[in-house]
């Protein structure tokens, strides 16, 4: 399998184009066959999850080509409303067809999805929305099975605002006779831009990015060409590298407001921060940082769980201490022990970590637990003294596109082995 081998030391400096938001994506192309019509797409970078997406979108009967950075699907012909285990179980984001499969066929069966292992994520509140729109569901031998013959709009109240209930919710209710309003609506850009797409169709999603969201069904909706939004975890990655490594750099293709919370925190940090129109450049003056005393996980707006681990690496060489709280996910710190081979100093309690800053990290040989968390550890390889090895990186592959051209391009020593 491959691994990254990082030689640290080297300061960040450049630019760097941030692509098209994976998250941003995913339930972008799972609404893509709620027309009959050809649906383009713009900047979509060749990640893992979004290849297999690909392939659940031909199991349904799509037909997918790709040209580079663009893609281009063809739904005229989905006829299938079943999605395989081996195909669900593969990415978490499997689940958004749900959606999409009852608006179009009114019926769906699809296998529990799959994805990293960063602790409980159930889809009960999938499964709960849809039961007040009318759908009847049943739950057996590890699928779940849908029949939406008789689903009307309504009033949905989701009990926590999840992203993927949202969205999943929204897809559902395009196309459903009448108005369906979702309260306690996540408010994440993604939503946002899933809502954009569907009305560049020809639908109707009003609200989208507030805690209320209200669809009024149409009777059909039309191809489109769209470019999804840039992504801000993968910019903010960027932005948390060049600031370990004492950088300057600057990411373009990102709306500032998206990552209004990491960068509030980078400038507790000390780190000198600029925007201008879709640009974030960091620097640090060449001065060692000091730790951001608390930062907590919370739904957007709040700190995204995505950069936590990031993040955490940043504190681990900042002078003083840090306490990191993560609210979403339970087993959301896989990656401190990694970090404590390298010297961090790190004290993990129930839900938050402890973080003390050290001067220097040292390379050391270390395994991704999960997306983020591997990105975490390449951020540590970029400032340890002498080399490290990153292992299990298929885990970063599924969130981050040749990771290693990315920091290779801003001066980094990193190599794909």
């Amino acid at each position: 399998m491959d691994k990254f081998r990082i030689y640290g030391g080297r300061k960040l400096v450049g630019e760097c184009d941030i692509y098209a938001a994976k998250n941003a994506c995913l339930p972008i192309y799972a609404a893509s066959f709620l027309t009959d019509e050809k649906v383009v797409l713009h900047n979509v970078p060749r990640l893992c999850d979004i290849e297999r997406m690909e392939d659940i979108l031909r199991e349904i009967g799509c037909g997918v080509s790709v040209f580079g950075d663009t893609v281009e699907i063809r739904p005229q012909n989905a006829d299938n409303f079943f999605v395989s285990a081996e195909l669900a179980k593969s990415i978490r984001s499997s689940v958004f067809v749900l959606g999409s499969l009852l608006s179009r066929f009114k019926k769906a069966k699809i296998a529990y999805p799959g994805g990293c292992d960063i602790g409980a994520r159930p889809i009960d509140l999938h499964i709960k929305g849809l039961r007040t729109l009318g759908v009847k569901i049943e739950e057996k031998h590890g699928f779940i099975e849908c029949d939406g013959s008789n689903m009307k709009s309504g009033m949905v109240h989701l009990d926590f605002p999840s992203v993927g209930a949202t969205e999943n919710l929204i897809m559902a209710s395009c196309l459903t006779k009448g108005e369906t309003t979702i309260i306690n609506a996540a408010k994440e850009p993604e939503i946002v831009d899933l809502a954009m797409f569907i009305n560049k169709m020809g639908g109707k999603v009003f609200g989208a990015g507030s805690g209320t969201v209200r669809v009024v069904g149409v009777k059909r909706l039309k191809g489109c060409d769209y470019t999804p939004i840039g992504d801000r975890i993968v910019g903010g990655t960027m932005l948390i590298a060049g600031a370990m490594t004492g950088g300057n750099v600057e990411i373009s293709g990102i709306n500032p407001e998206h990552l209004f919370s990491l960068t509030t925190k980078l400038h507790e940090n000390g780190c000198q921060v600029s925007v201008k129109s879709d640009r974030i450049a960091i620097s640090t003056g060449g001065r060692r940082l000091r730790s951001v005393p608390a930062i907590q996980t919370s739904p957007y707006p709040g700190f995204p769980t995505d950069l936590q681990a990031p993040m955490l690496a940043l504190q681990t060489i900042c002078k003083g201490t840090s306490i990191i709280t993560e609210n979403l996910f339970e087993t959301r710190f896989k990656h401190v022990p990694e970090l404590k081979k390298m010297g961090a100093d790190i004290i993990v309690n129930d839900r938050s970590a402890i973080i003390h800053g050290v001067k220097q990290l040292s390379g050391a040989e270390v395994f991704a637990e999960d997306l983020r968390g591997g990105a975490a550890l390449v951020l540590a390889g970029l400032v340890a003294s002498g080399y490290s090895t990153v292992c299990n990186i298929s885990h970063i592959d599924r969130g981050y596109f040749k990771i290693e051209q990315m920091l290779g391009g801003l001066g980094a020593e990193i190599k794909r082995i």
